[in-house]
């Protein structure tokens, strides 16, 4: 028997602490510290990752793990559309928009060699269309038109390269179809007819246009083909009975997972080498809309990893290694000692503070004085403010802390406020008084910096263009540095020569997607966020104009978003889904409480904490004798 220096080349080495390398797969050490063996061990599960932008259905999908791509669906449960979203490897972002909206199509390629062919330009009754349309990472192309006899919707593309693929089964409502259409990068040429006729998913397929794979549909149960390129061929069966099964990798090196039947969706897992199936690790979540899962990915499951998304908006992604991956993701935390809304929200998400605002009950009189911190563990009471608002913005650390503006229902003196007050870790002291009565500012910097913009201006609503600078002792009116247009409910982050305001809402649009940042003289208009938000997390929850969180909002809902300077991107979905909550922190760790839902009164006091992925290695123990 061979020993296992004779296997390694090398002996058992003996270690105080475990390695955390990934390149110590398969070894063993011995532990002094425990004294016992171990080893890193191959891991395989799926961890979750930043949500989509739409929830749709798509009609063409493909890519790798750190750079997918899907185009048009079904959005929202409304009719077809033109989007297109990118993934790089932690949230989603727009792309290009198509020139033909539709829905259930098929598509195959990369994220800056794309195309998407036939599929359903309607709301029911689906027919096929003949639009090609081909993408270069920006912007798409009308390409070669599907022969008539040939346009499909519901079925499958597969293919490793743009100029290289095939779309196969699907409906033309009626009749179902077995045929496959092959594309060279310029025209379509008939290929072979699949073993079966009718609708398969639009993520089915796998592998290159020589050698693909499909697995499953819904009039063929649990079967598994094999193209070479003129011909199918049936293989073994898959091992669940189902449809719309999301398939990544080669004929000989693959992944299924998920899928529906007439019982519901799935979260099963199962790894192919060519010729068996074997069970893996299970799908975090299942699809909300009982419409499948669908993939994309690299070439192997075994030796790159693999990402996918659902019917709605979740995102995960698999990967086989020593390395254990949990994915970044929102998680509760202790209640706040009261619940509210329209708070103001600063710090850390260990050494957090949420100011004021209202609580639950009828106005007036709703507005409170309350304030608390967070430890990162539970929420304690701190003096009071002097004057209760809501719709008031805060920044600085929460030792050194300026609250601006807002409106209070509270006589006397209510209506919207220009104070300001400081909290100096003990206690709240007047500051100086800004230029005018405003609520719902944009407000980022640090209390003997800070900036305010925008705003609902007495009489209400008022909206502002103008911006403010606050010393720590006197604000300062700067009328001419105007943000690009009168808003209000903005999220802010960053410092007072280099900030970034989001969102908000006017007199006639309710939310925006834009996007501006400010230099300390001057603001420029930049790339519009992924979603349209309005009173998003306070403050937002960010450090930096390069790297900044905006967190729900009004209609967002459950989204938050990821800003780097340039582009914003999606990340994971908070659990409650409110707008007018507050937030502190960084991009990396951060925590957001309170808050409303829409055509509610009531007020909550839920907190949550985001952290990022982090990773470790399997270490597992050996049984000695």
């Amino acid at each position: 028997m061979a020993t296992y220096r004779e296997l390694h080349g090398k002996a058992v080495k003996t270690v105080t602490t475990n390695p955390t390398d990934t390149a110590a797969e398969g070894q063993i050490w011995f532990n002094s510290t425990d004294n016992t063996f171990k080893s890193a061990i191959l891991s395989e599960a799926w961890h979750s990752s930043g949500a989509r932008v739409t929830n749709s259905i798509p009609a063409g999908q493909g890519g790798t793990q750190n750079a997918a791509w899907f185009c048009g669906g079904t959005l929202d449960g409304s009719g077809p559309g033109t989007n297109t979203e990118e993934y790089d490897g932690s949230g989603w972002s727009t792309g290009g928009t198509m020139s033909t909206a539709r829905r259930y199509g098929q598509g195959w390629g990369t994220q800056t060699a794309a195309i998407t062919a036939s599929g359903s330009p309607m709301t029911p009754p689906n027919s096929g269309m003949t639009a090609t349309e081909e993408y270069n990472g920006t912007a798409w192309t009308a390409g070669t038109a599907v022969p008539s006899p040939y346009v499909r919707y519901n079925g499958a593309g597969m293919g490793a390269v743009q100029t290289a693929g095939a779309i196969f089964c699907g409906s033309q409502n009626p009749p179902d179809l077995n045929t496959t259409l092959e594309w060279d990068g310029s025209s379509w040429t008939g290929g072979g007819n699949y073993p079966f006729s009718g609708p398969i998913g639009t993520g089915s397929a796998g592998g290159t246009l020589t050698a693909g794979i499909a697995m499953g549909g819904p009039s063929q149960g649990n079967v598994v083909c094999k193209y070479d390129g003129s011909s199918w061929t049936t293989t073994t069966n898959y091992p669940d009975s189902k449809s719309r099964i999301g398939v990544a990798g080669t004929q000989t090196a693959a992944i299924g997972f998920g899928g529906q039947n007439s019982s519901g969706t799935t979260t099963n897992a199962f790894l192919f080498d060519g010729s068996t199936f074997t069970a893996t690790g299970s799908l975090g979540v299942t699809n909300s809309s009982g419409s499948g899962h669908y993939g994309m990915g690299g070439s192997s499951p075994s030796t790159t990893t693999v990402g996918m998304f659902q019917g709605d908006s979740a995102t995960e992604e698999f990967n086989q290694s020593a390395t254990i991956i949990t994915g970044a993701a929102w998680a509760s935390a202790a209640n706040m000692g009261t619940a509210r809304a329209s708070s103001g929200g600063t710090g850390t998400p260990t050494a957090a503070m949420c100011i004021s605002g209202r609580q639950s009950g009828s106005s007036p009189d709703a507005d409170i004085t309350n304030a608390e911190t967070f430890d990162g563990t539970s929420w304690t009471a701190i003096s009071p403010v002097l004057k209760s608002r809501y719709n008031a913005k805060a920044c600085g650390p929460n030792g050194a802390v300026a609250w601006v503006g807002g409106n209070s229902d509270v006589s006397p003196d209510s209506g919207n406020q220009n104070k300001t007050e400081e909290w100096n870790g003990t206690s709240w002291t007047q500051g100086g008084t800004l230029s005018r009565s405003s609520e719902r500012l944009g407000v980022f910097g640090v209390q003997t910096s800070c900036v305010a913009c925008g705003g609902s201006d007495s009489p209400y609503p008022n909206f502002s263009n103008r911006t403010d600078e606050y010393n720590g002792t006197a604000w300062t009116a700067y009328p001419t540095y105007t943000i690009s247009a009168n808003i209000g409910g903005m999220a802010g982050s960053g410092t007072e020569t280099a900030g970034v305001i989001s969102g908000g809402s006017s007199n006639t649009v309710p939310s925006v997607l834009t996007t501006q940042e400010y230099n300390g003289s001057a603001w420029t208009t930049v790339n519009n966020a992924v979603h349209a938000t309005s009173d998003a997390a306070y403050g937002s929850v960010g450090s930096s104009q390069t790297s900044t969180f905006s967190i729900c909002g009004n209609p967002a809902g459950t989204a938050s978003m990821h800003y780097d300077g340039t582009n914003w991107s999606t990340a994971p979905n908070t659990a409650l889904g409110a707008n007018s909550v507050a937030g502190a922190g960084t991009v990396a760790e951060g925590v957001v409480f309170g808050g409303q839902i829409s055509g509610s009164a009531t007020r909550y006091a839920n907190t949550e904490i985001f952290n990022q992925d982090t990773t470790s290695l399997n270490v597992k123990t050996l049984t000695q004798s």
